[in-house]
């Protein structure tokens, strides 16, 4: 630790300890505080003052980078294996790649990569990739001197001359609207700030309708409208969400008949929608109600809406008049099915393609006007397939991507007419060879008799004797199902002989519906659970030993680690929680902090005493205790606005005062990053080989073949 920092840090540490030696982890200060609840339930919380929503307080800072610089002491022996790891990675990428174009009203339109940079270019080219390129953003010039950058929506005017963008250079995920003219390359005056990344335009092409954000919570709460050329200050009001468990986007219709206001909570959908040639007020399709999800679409005539109402669980698809407003309205058309859940689908002139899933994966059901349906085929007992861009609908060829633990995505062109299939891209991964690698599918039986489906992939040659390392990853929240995809960074993990698995744990949605909300609210033990029987049985059945095994969570999957800490430490020599969730009852007490009324019914409502009780016996902070902990890697971000840094920051804090093991605990803040890190493709790897190296250090796996 450099003498300055000594001294900073020191100010901040308790009465009786001194500038920090050597491999010494930092010792924040107690500052008793209580945390009250509106029924009268007190809690101290001596960590409290870690919390400066400005990010300015000095002595919190200063915290801070003293984790950085004891982590910078703990990681440094390892930094030969680090860079190494970071040089597999990089090398695996086809640094000047892109992606596949994707034909829209006459512009073939793509991103593409430069060897070195690490920000795409968004591009176009009409009537044909032999055509010359117009460049729409070059987003590598535009992140010069930021230390984050990233680009949300770009969408182009229906007249093809303009584009409005929405960019964040902060990581909060607070955007602001930009301008350009397409025919001349200007950038245009106008700029609007504190908005979503979500844009549409209006038919007019000078209309662009946007969502504005809240500045303190972040919940999106108006839907404005801004006439190009006019300053933000005169923008029109269109809509104001008053409930503040919605969420908001603006959208437009497949046949381009229709704008669309979106709101969403976890369990309730409302649809609003306006002509796109004069949208001047917004007709309700179907008014919300508690427990009744949809999402629509309108094509040749008619509303085509998912929904999970009449009891459809899994979700069934109904149509409806173009004038609709009412579900009394609405008329089955593909039926709910206890055992596949309906993800999404896609219209087209002569089909429609379905997303399904069905016993733990993912499939694409065709269905057409005739009555016929068909499947499209995968070839592998584990992988996911999934809707790619279909951005016109006058056309018999479906694109799909199909991946899996040993395929890297590839992206797939199917007449529906011919059944002829045709590869328009894979992704490049240099280097490697998916003959060389085995992928299993395995049911793991929890301790309440359910079956948890687990995908795994290992190096050939790998033994099931028992004496093997294991990284194994899941998330269980939201109903988001963490489906085996092929991720290149895994190999360098593969390539030293650990096993990778992902358990696909109860709260997602792999299994469907019923497998989410077995694993939400008053059901939430059943996700860590789940995780913990998953790692025994892989023990048992000789995929790793028991003192070699590794887990890893972000978000969400932050509070699994957490929770799984707290709960079966013996079982872990090693965690990675990265943007953890685990200050669970204070932060969903206080409504102030961004996004917290959306979660009541992800999460509970701990003003009520029955799920304040309940997430207290699992929220990680709450239930560190005097145990020996297994190795843990904590990452975040200072400027984090979905999990707020100080969660982590004094869940580590509090781990310090009661691990009774001697395995380390590193705290990495990224001062600079919001909740996904780094930006840039290559950034990001520098962080996440730190965290690999970390963890094979600890399983004692440090070689590669």
């Amino acid at each position: 630790m450099k003498p300055a920092l000594c001294l900073l840090v020191a100010s901040l540490m308790t009465s009786n300890v001194h500038a920090a030696p050597a491999l010494t982890p930092p010792d924040a200060e107690k500052h008793p505080h209580t945390v009250k609840a509106p029924f009268g339930a007190t809690r101290s919380d001596d960590y409290y003052w870690l919390r400066d929503d400005k990010r300015e307080d000095a002595k919190m800072l200063a915290y801070l980078n003293a984790e950085n610089a004891y982590t910078d002491q703990v990681v440094a022996p390892l930094k030969p294996l680090e860079d190494t790891l970071y040089k597999e990675i990089v090398a695996r990428i086809k640094q000047d790649d892109a992606s596949v174009p994707s034909r829209d009203r006459g512009y073939w339109y793509y991103t593409r990569f430069e060897t070195g940079k690490d920000y795409p270019i968004q591009a176009r080219r009409k009537g044909s990739m032999e055509a010359p390129e117009e460049i729409l953003l070059d987003i590598n010039t535009m992140a010069e001197g930021k230390g984050y950058f990233n680009v949300g929506d770009a969408d182009v005017s229906q007249d093809n001359h303009l584009l409005a963008w929405t960019e964040d250079d902060v990581g909060r995920r607070q955007y602001v609207i930009r301008f350009k003219d397409l025919r001349t390359g200007e950038v245009l005056p106008d700029r609007i700030e504190n908005v979503s990344p979500n844009v549409v335009w209006a038919d007019d092409n000078r209309t662009l309708f946007y969502v504005e954000n809240d500045p303190d919570t972040l919940l999106t709460v108006r839907v404005k409208k801004h006439v190009l050329g006019t300053p933000a200050s005169s923008d029109v009001l269109v809509y104001e969400e008053k409930d503040d468990s919605f969420y908001m986007g603006v959208g437009r219709t497949r046949d381009d008949r229709f704008l669309t206001i979106e709101l969403h909570s976890t369990v309730s959908s409302e649809t609003r929608y306006a002509p796109a040639a004069d949208p001047q007020a917004f007709t309700v399709l179907a008014p919300r109600a508690r427990d009744v999800e949809y999402d629509a679409d309108h094509f040749n005539g008619r509303w085509v809406i998912r929904t999970n109402a009449a009891d459809a669980k899994n979700f069934k698809i109904v149509t409806a008049p173009s004038d609709a407003t009412a579900r009394s309205q609405w008329k089955d058309w593909v039926a709910h099915d206890d055992a596949v859940l309906i993800e999404g689908f896609e219209l087209f002139d002569g089909f429609t393609a379905i997303a399904e899933r069905s016993n733990g994966l993912e499939r694409v059901r065709l269905l057409f006007p005739d009555g016929r349906q068909d499947y499209v085929k995968a070839d592998e007992p584990a992988y996911s397939m999934g809707l790619a861009a279909n951005s016109e609908h006058d056309t018999p060829w479906l694109r799909y991507a199909y991946t899996s633990l040993t395929t890297p995505t590839t992206t797939y062109e199917l007449n529906t007419v011919t059944g002829e299939r045709r590869q328009l891209k894979q992704q490049p991964v240099i280097g490697y060879d998916p003959s060389q690698y085995t992928t299993e599918r395995v049911w793991v039986t929890a301790r309440d008799g359910v079956k948890v489906p687990v995908s795994l992939v290992y190096r050939n040659g790998f033994k099931k004797d028992g004496t093997g390392a294991l990284y194994q990853y899941a998330y269980g929240s939201y109903g988001m199902s963490m489906d085996p995809g092929f991720n290149q960074t895994v190999v360098s993990l593969l390539d030293r002989g650990v096993v990778y698995a992902i358990a696909h744990i109860r709260g997602g949605q792999e299994m469907g519906r019923a497998w989410y909300e077995d694993g939400k609210l008053l059901k939430k033990q059943n996700t860590f659970n789940d995780f913990v029987d998953v790692t025994r049985e892989l023990v048992r059945q000789g995929y790793a030993a028991k003192d070699r095994v590794a887990a890893s969570g972000g978000s969400a999957g932050g509070l699994l680690m957490g929770a799984v800490a707290n709960q079966a430490p013996q079982d872990y020599r090693v965690m990675v929680a990265q943007v953890p969730f685990v200050d669970v009852v204070t932060t969903m007490l206080d409504a102030s902090i961004p996004l917290t009324t959306n979660e009541y019914d992800e999460w509970g409502n701990p003003e009520q005493r029955e799920y304040y009780d309940y997430m207290l016996k699992y929220s990680p902070y709450d239930n560190v205790s005097k145990q020996a902990y297994p190795a843990l890697f904590v990452g975040t971000g200072l400027w984090d606005s979905q999990v707020q840094y100080w969660e982590p920051a004094k869940w580590v804090a509090k781990l310090r005062d009661d691990n009774t093991g001697h395995f380390p605990i590193v705290f990495r803040t990224n001062m600079d990053a919001g909740h996904g890190g780094k930006s840039g493709r290559f950034q990001r790897y520098h962080e996440l080989a730190e965290s690999y190296a970390f963890v094979l250090d600890q399983l004692g796996v440090t070689q590669g073949r």
